[in-house]
C-alpha cells in the first residue's frame, strides 16, 4: 500500500510563525530559556509543515485539488443589469 500525504492546515503555519515571533521577541526577555525552548518547538513545527507542504501529490484526492480555491462553488456569478 503506498504512502498518503496529507497537508498541515495553514492554520498550523500560522501558529508555527507567529509562536516563533512571540518566543523570539517577548519570552526571551522574560528567561532566556524558556524563550529558546518555545523558539524551538515552533522552529520544528514551520518545518514540518513545509516538509508535508512538499510531499503533496497533484493527482491524489487529497492532494492540491483538495486545497484550490479556485472551485466553481467559491464564485458567485454576478448578475447582469438590464
Amino acid at each position: 500500500m503506498g504512502e498518503r500525504h496529507v497537508p498541515l492546515t495553514s492554520g498550523f503555519m500560522l501558529t508555527s510563525i507567529l509562536g516563533f515571533l512571540i518566543s523570539i521577541l517577548f519570552v526571551m526577555k522574560l528567561s532566556v530559556t524558556w524563550g529558546f525552548t518555545f523558539a524551538l518547538v515552533f522552529l520544528i513545527m514551520f518545518i514540518a509543515s513545509i516538509i508535508s507542504m512538499s510531499k503533496i501529490e497533484a493527482d491524489d484526492k487529497y492532494g492540491l485539488n483538495e486545497l484550490a480555491i479556485h472551485d466553481k462553488d467559491h464564485y458567485v456569478k454576478k448578475r447582469k443589469r438590464k
